[in-house]
């Protein structure tokens, strides 16, 4: 299903599933099939856009493709790699383009970077947006439309030829110095940036975008050669992990290098999406901005990267998880639910009201106010985080340990009382079932960790507190089914009551798991896709709007099945989710189960995080039996 078009400029809305992903792990790009760059933020992920008609049709496109056709006849990823391929069919002729965000090797040898706090490698984000033409056969009348629009719509772009001839041009807003680059002959039309030429079998061109003190490509040949650097990064950062020979290694492989395109290099922090603003439901205000890293994922996070072997990148978002941590404790305050990629506490909400959104979808958000929120949650995945860690590291240093002894002491202080839960209801503070256990996660490891440390009177305390917890919830949050609830006083599902079996807080077997399992599986799903609750029986703050399925907690039900040893329903439940992937295999975060389509900020980090954690349970159960819960 295709969306209609806005009041703008006309062209349609491309469905969120057929944006192509681009990253240097420093800023990203989505990629419209009709050629155009719809969403670019710079110089990272979370700046204002210069190119952002994927939330208002004028407000900023970049285009390279055939004049007067729109839709590509294939489109793939080189493989394992962030190299969007698109071929194009025209009445004359064929064209292939090559899209990417170029990686070069580590810059600052002489002088030390500005934004880098994780241990230096050797490679490096480029700052340069390459784009690649060749006509493969007959002819092809090629297009370039490059129509900036600075600080999300708000600063027309300004042209100047930089150069001799007509190869170089700048434009300047917003603190943002953007260098279009090309062998084709540029001219202006008013913020249009364009360029028309014929291409003929064999014939070739490139156009770069750039946006820092690092030169982009001058020629097709230099371009070529660093486009070959960026593909052999990809690939060889890939050939790192450890994928298993199955079936679904490709959707393993594609989740773990969107992973990597979201990690923010300079600190290691795991953005949520690059993306604010796609709506969860059409047309509908559930729209929020997503490009911060949430303090409670980390623990899947962790696992995730672990598991596929990538224990560089686990390590640096651990270390950005303890400096936050450390941060808070310093200042005197509790840990936020989430942060800026760069570590900031300020996360300010506001509505940018002349962005008409994603299909009609008002309001446009940045910032996010629920980092205001009080979520108990937030301990537990900080303590489990360092909890594996350590595990990993086989070690406890004193910096760990202090950050250890306040956080437990902060759950034990606070997990009597109500709050937001880990859906970020703008409604009544509850006591949310979901909260509380992550709060025994907090005192359960803590007690783990403290006895690893040596420390047996601490240990005693937490254990001690966590079995208090333990009972607490049983006693509060079955219902007289034996079926976990969303809140005490109340007998409505809640999808994270699946992450009881998957923390270890009762064993698999345990016939309140099995019942919450099947519960969800029967009572929480349509089309066997899994919803986060009824909004109708939620007091989320939308008067009882549905959303569409969550597609992380379907893969929370994977991961339950296969602990409860229903191998084969998850076998066919991932085999249908993963059916749901976009063409590119990527996927938002919700999915509307009438239509197929995606919804919500795309791509999405934690649906790809839960994609690996239950596409590995499955197979590590297919030949070996289930493992372990991943807390």
């Amino acid at each position: 299903m295709r969306p209609v078009t806005d009041g703008g400029t006309g062209d349609p809305f491309a469905p969120i599933a057929e944006y192509g992903f681009l990253s240097d792990a420093e800023t990203t790009a989505l990629l419209a099939p009709s050629g155009n760059v719809e969403w670019m933020c710079l110089p990272r992920f979370d700046s204002p856009s210069v190119f952002g008609s994927l939330l208002d049709r004028d407000a900023g496109y970049f285009r390279v493709g055939p004049a007067g056709v729109d839709v590509p006849a294939a489109r793939r990823y080189i493989p394992g790699t962030l190299v969007v391929e698109t071929t194009w069919w025209t009445p004359g002729g064929w064209l292939v383009v090559l899209d990417t965000l170029l990686m070069g090797p580590w810059h600052h040898e002489t002088e030390r970077s500005h934004t880098h706090r994780r241990a230096p490698t050797d490679y490096d984000a480029d700052h340069v947006l390459l784009r690649m033409i060749r006509c493969v056969n007959g002819q092809v009348q090629l297009r370039l439309d490059c129509l900036p629009a600075f600080d999300y719509g708000r600063v027309p772009a300004s042209w100047v030829y930089t150069g001799p001839g007509y190869h170089e041009a700048l434009a300047s807003a917003d603190g943002v110095d953007l260098r279009l680059t090309t062998d084709m002959n540029v001219g202006f039309e008013s913020s249009l940036a364009t360029a028309r030429t014929l291409l003929k079998q064999g014939d070739t061109r490139f156009v770069t975008l750039s946006w820092s003190e690092h030169p982009p490509p001058k020629t097709y040949d230099e371009a070529q050669s660093r486009l070959i650097w960026t593909v052999h990064h990809w690939q060889h950062w890939l050939d790192r992990g450890r994928f298993p020979d199955h079936p679904w290694r490709g959707h393993l492989q594609r989740s773990a290098l969107t992973l990597k395109g979201l990690t923010y290099a300079p600190t290691g922090a795991v953005v949520a999406a690059p993306t604010t603003s796609l709506p969860e439901r059409p047309g509908a205000d559930r729209n929020w901005d997503y490009r911060f890293t949430w303090i409670r994922d980390a623990t899947m996070a962790l696992w995730a990267f672990y598991t596929l072997g990538f224990d560089w990148e686990a390590n640096d978002f651990f270390y950005f998880i303890a400096d936050v941590a450390e941060a808070a404790d310093a200042a005197g305050g509790h840990v936020q639910i989430m942060y800026g990629i760069d570590g900031r506490a300020n996360l300010e909400e506001a509505v940018l009201d002349h962005l008409t959104g994603y299909d009609g979808a008002r309001p446009v958000r940045i910032g996010n106010g629920a980092y205001l929120q009080g979520q108990h949650d937030v301990w537990g995945g900080i303590i489990g985080s360092i909890f594996l860690y350590v595990r990993k590291r086989d070690r406890l240093d004193d910096r760990l340990w202090s950050i250890i002894v306040k956080q437990v002491e902060a759950a034990l202080a606070h997990w009597r009382g109500p709050d937001h839960g880990m859906w970020e209801v703008r409604g009544e503070r509850r006591h949310f079932t979901s909260s509380k256990l992550f709060c025994w996660v907090a005192a359960h490891r803590g007690a783990q960790l403290a006895l690893i440390r040596g420390d047996t009177e601490r240990a005693m305390e937490w254990q001690g507190a966590a079995d208090e917890i333990h009972a607490d919830i049983l006693a509060n949050a079955v219902d007289e089914r034996g079926v976990f609830v969303q809140h005490y006083e109340t007998t409505a599902l809640d999808a994270s009551a699946l992450l009881i079996p998957l923390v270890g807080f009762l064993p698999p077997d345990d016939p309140r798991v099995r019942a919450t399992v099947f519960a969800v599986a029967d009572e929480l799903t349509e089309d066997d896709l899994v919803y986060r609750y009824w909004p109708e029986e939620t007091d989320d703050g939308f008067g009882g709007c549905r959303e569409g399925t969550f597609t992380m907690c379907s893969f929370w039900l994977v991961s339950a099945f296969v602990l409860i040893g229903e191998l084969d329903r998850a076998i066919a439940l991932c085999e249908k989710i993963l059916s749901y992937a976009s063409p590119l295999q990527l996927y938002a975060e919700e999915i509307d189960v009438h239509s197929g389509r995606h919804l919500g900020n795309f791509p999405q980090a934690f649906t790809h995080l839960a994609l690996i954690n239950a596409v590995m349970m499955v197979i590590r159960a297919e030949r070996r039996g289930p493992r372990a819960p991943f807390v």
